[in-house]
């Protein structure tokens, strides 16, 4: 008797969900809505005057346990200021065929530079395209914010940006052009 019950218990199972309502994700058509602190695709944040949060201290890299983060910090110089601290991220990669969105990597930031967002779209049919560079991970300005490189807000130190006391751009700060140490400053419109 157990031998014919046992195929029959299965049946029974299979037969209740054959009648209950499916629950299908209608994903790309109907765009899911993630928990506020999901771990999705990393952000570098800016100080409210423009300038980049990241150091280049290469602490995210070192606490990334797949190691899908390459930094490659570079000194500030009074001409060209990319951070309010002697160094900023000069190269900041990070691969996301290996990154496991664990989120070490933005406790390991003493300067809350690298966040994480609720975007979780990130696959892509190459490789090379999910290494997302500086550019694409940068925080976008906003309307007050100034694009670096440029000076400290006058009157503020380092500290002062680590306290959050700077709230805008230097008055009449305009964006300055990097000139890469190779390159000449020529006049537009100047014959060779």
């Amino acid at each position: 008797m157990s031998d014919f019950q046992n195929p029959v218990a299965g049946f029974g199972v299979t037969f209740k969900a054959m009648f209950k309502k499916r629950l299908t994700e209608q994903y790309p058509e109907q765009q899911k809505t993630t928990a506020p602190r999901f771990h999705g695709r990393h952000q570098l944040n800016r100080h409210p005057d423009g300038l980049e949060k990241c150091v280049g201290c290469e602490l995210c890299a070192w606490a990334c346990p797949a190691d899908a983060i390459y930094v490659e910090g570079a000194d500030n110089t009074d001409e060209e200021r990319y951070s309010p601290g002697e160094r900023y991220g000069r190269v900041y990669q990070i691969n996301y065929a290996r990154c496991i969105l664990c989120g070490l990597c933005i406790e390991a930031c003493p300067t809350r530079a690298l966040t994480m967002t609720n975007e979780f779209e990130l696959a892509d049919s190459s490789r090379e395209n999910l290494i997302y560079t500086k550019e694409q991970l940068l925080a976008g300005l906003e309307d007050t914010m100034v694009d670096t490189p440029h000076a400290i807000f006058p009157g503020m130190t380092e500290q002062d940006y680590y306290r959050g006391l700077v709230e805008e751009a230097a008055p009449g700060t305009v964006r300055q052009v990097a000139v890469s140490k190779g390159e000449k400053d020529e006049p537009e419109g100047a014959d060779a």
